[in-house]
């Protein structure tokens, strides 16, 4: 008999291991790639040469309606805003011809030095 008991505890005790088995996993899917990124746009080097003279033009007329509300205001005389239009005007040439052997843009080292001669201007007519 307890052969019998013993032989049923074991049949009992398999079978509840055998119920505890889980079933293997499925296979794992590999998730899909990311999507490869956005490609680097950059700008037509004409594109950026034409948009830095438009830069140093905005620029200069900026300054000049500068000089015309300090003249307005009385800050110096209109002799004085004459010569320093002039100057402007001067410095709008000089951006001209260099933009002429650029088809109408300016190169960096262009716009560096035309930006040096306006910050000098900026500073003869004050804030």
């Amino acid at each position: 008999m307890q052969r019998s008991i013993r032989a049923l505890v074991y049949c009992a005790l398999v079978s509840a291991l055998a119920a505890c088995v889980v079933s293997p996993p499925p296979p794992h899917r590999r998730a899909p790639p990311p999507p490869p990124p956005p490609p680097v746009v950059r700008p037509n080097p004409h594109e950026a040469e034409l948009a830095r003279r438009a830069q140093v033009d905005e620029r200069i007329d900026n300054l000049s309606r500068r000089i015309d509300e300090r003249v307005s205001q009385g800050y110096y005389p209109p002799p004085t805003g004459g010569g320093l239009h002039h100057r402007l005007d001067v410095i709008r040439q000089e951006t001209s011809d260099m933009a002429a052997q650029h088809g109408g843009g300016l190169s960096g080292d262009e716009q560096r030095v035309i930006n040096q001669e306006l910050d000098s201007a900026a500073r003869a007519i004050g804030n």
